[in-house]
């Protein structure tokens, strides 16, 4: 079957959770990253912000010239990884062949999840609300047959967009596209290609492989088979899952025990069912809490001997939570996560595991 590969980008990521953090700054141009007087370069800048012509990378002091009342923010790179770690569990709830890029994009393969009644574009727009509504941020997703296209797709209607590149229409996006915009083609390419008089992909369509080669050495070929929609279809993802984890954001901040504890049984068996899927063992679980002022607190147990029972689970993170949990401080998320884990063995096998192994 033909490759089916999302790229998932984060809209403005850290200027999103700015915003999202601190409400006042909503619809603000806001600017991440140093002061006028550092050496710094914008790390990210919101939407708002791009219209003063404000973009990642730029120089502080270059910014503040084109956005004096700009809203700018020292990076928060501590909470900027935590989201990043909540959205890369929510990729990998979808499938293993998650290939993270930065804190903000990845690439997915979920060519095994497509069916007649349920397309690539439909799991995209699963992904991008379980995204949402885990983190309150949006993202756009690209989805193709090749990572080239599927991350040029997640760029083509942000923010919170979803493009589908297909056989059917790739020649007529490819075509006009301006030569800049393609992957690879850096400044200094962009230049030389334009005194070749190549400014769009149908100029460079129609270059031949071998002058390609002679002016843009190892590069030629590459280029070449992106003029045609050609490219790499392969997800690099990690061999072995160092951990499971799965956790849910309350609409309303929680602080009753009764309800938060069915949440983490809940959560319990869902980590449960996808060690078993992956016949994984484990004996470190984790549980956290973020309660109602965004702070982060977790509690870590390391056993004995390793797990994977739902009830197992539950018993241990039910531990933790109750030495983690303050009456005075409700919450607005819980996780809980097996780590160490490693695949089962005779010895750790249950008889239910062994009997299942041997009929297949």
């Amino acid at each position: 079957m033909e490759r089916r590969i999302i790229h998932v980008d984060m809209d403005a990521f850290y200027a999103q959770i700015e915003q999202r953090d601190s409400p006042s700054l909503k619809g603000k141009p806001v600017i991440v990253g140093g002061k006028s007087s550092s050496r710094g370069v914008v790390s990210t800048a919101s939407y708002e912000a791009r219209k003063f012509g404000v973009h990642s990378a730029m120089p502080m002091t270059r910014a503040h010239q084109l956005c004096p009342d700009g809203y700018y923010v020292t990076p928060r790179f501590n909470i900027y990884r935590e989201v990043s770690s909540i959205i890369m569990d929510i990729f990998r709830s979808y499938t293993d062949y998650v290939q993270p890029v930065s804190l903000d994009e990845a690439y997915l393969d979920i060519t095994h999840l497509v069916r007649r009644d349920m397309p690539a574009s439909r799991i995209a727009d699963f992904i991008k609300k379980d995204v949402l509504e885990a983190t309150d941020l949006t993202c756009s997703a690209g989805v193709s047959y090749n990572r080239f296209l599927a991350k040029m797709a997640s760029g083509m209607n942000k923010p919170n967009g979803l493009t589908i590149i297909h056989h059917g229409n790739v020649h007529d996006i490819l075509m006009p596209l301006p030569i800049g915009d393609f992957p690879g083609v850096g400044k200094v390419t962009e230049e030389r290609m334009k005194t070749l008089d190549i400014h769009t992909g149908q100029d460079l369509f129609n270059q031949s492989e071998r002058d390609l080669i002679n002016w843009f050495g190892k590069r030629g070929p590459k280029l070449f088979r992106y003029a045609r929609g050609q490219g790499d279809d392969t997800v690099q993802s990690e061999r072995v899952r160092k951990s499971i984890g799965k956790e849910t954001t309350f609409e309303v901040d929680k602080n009753e025990d009764e309800e938060i504890l069915a949440v983490i049984r809940k959560l319990s068996q869902q980590v449960s069912e996808k060690m078993s899927q992956h016949g994984l063992v484990g004996d470190t679980v984790t549980v956290k809490l973020k309660e109602f002022d965004f702070k982060t607190v977790t509690k870590q147990m390391k056993l004995p001997d390793p797990i994977s029972e739902p009830a197992d689970i539950y018993n241990i993170s039910y531990r933790l939570y109750t030495e983690l949990k303050s009456t005075e401080r409700p919450i607005r998320l819980i996780g809980v996560t097996m780590g160490n884990l490693k695949e089962k063995s005779f010895e750790n096998m249950t008889i239910y595991d062994f009997i299942q192994r041997k009929s297949e």
